[in-house]
């Protein structure tokens, strides 16, 4: 009986956490357009200044264009964004699902832009 009531409890309070973190916005994060994608890339990279964007069809990724040439690719860490700017060349492959982009740095990764086919 004691037994039932803890895993009672124990499953009450996993919910009540579920429902604070969803309240809260904690994770989930999104890039909701271009507009987005190119203020957040101008706020995370120094001196960048954004022309256009292009953001994957899930908001999970976003490959933005700079005046002077340069490109930043942005990605979703939890409820934040992250953006490196991209080494030239840019190693890019196109896949089915997208576009598969490197970032040059082994701890951000390789992004995947769902939806997109070319920068």
């Amino acid at each position: 009986m004691k037994i039932a009531i803890v895993l009672g409890g124990s499953l009450v309070a996993i919910l009540l956490l579920a429902l604070a973190a969803k309240l809260l916005r904690l994770g989930g994060g999104r890039i909701a357009g271009e507009d987005e994608a190119m203020r957040a890339a101008e706020d995370i990279l120094s001196g960048f200044d954004a022309v256009r964007a292009v953001v994957a069809s899930d908001g999970q990724a976003a490959i933005v264009h700079g005046r002077d040439g340069g490109i930043a690719l942005l990605k979703v860490h939890g409820a934040r964004v992250a953006g490196r700017r991209l080494p030239a060349p840019v190693d890019a492959i196109a896949t089915g699902d997208g576009l598969r982009v490197a970032s040059g740095e082994a701890r951000f990764g390789t992004v995947l832009v769902r939806g997109v086919s070319a920068l």
